[in-house]
């Protein structure tokens, strides 16, 4: 089984972000969260991933962003690639 870094950039206030933080605390993942609010963690985001909105889910060397509803199907084929 290989874990894969699984990081989450978030904002306040997101219903998005907290489904996202959901859908990985019912599945007991482990996660690094980003406020994107936080100074220079929007920066980052856009530097590595092209975009600085939340949420933005980067599991291993694969990223997805946009809704939740648009993100869980990719999200549900990177967690399976690696559990």
């Amino acid at each position: 089984m290989t874990h894969a870094k699984i990081v989450l950039y978030t904002s306040p206030g997101c219903p998005d972000c907290a489904a996202v933080r959901r859908y990985l605390g019912e599945r007991k993942l482990a996660f690094e969260e980003r406020d994107v609010t936080a100074p220079g963690v929007a920066d980052e985001a856009k530097a590595r991933y092209g975009v600085r909105v939340a949420p933005i889910t980067v599991i291993g060397n694969n990223f997805f962003y946009g809704t939740f509803a648009k993100q869980k199907a990719k999200l549900d084929i990177a967690l399976n690639a690696i559990h």
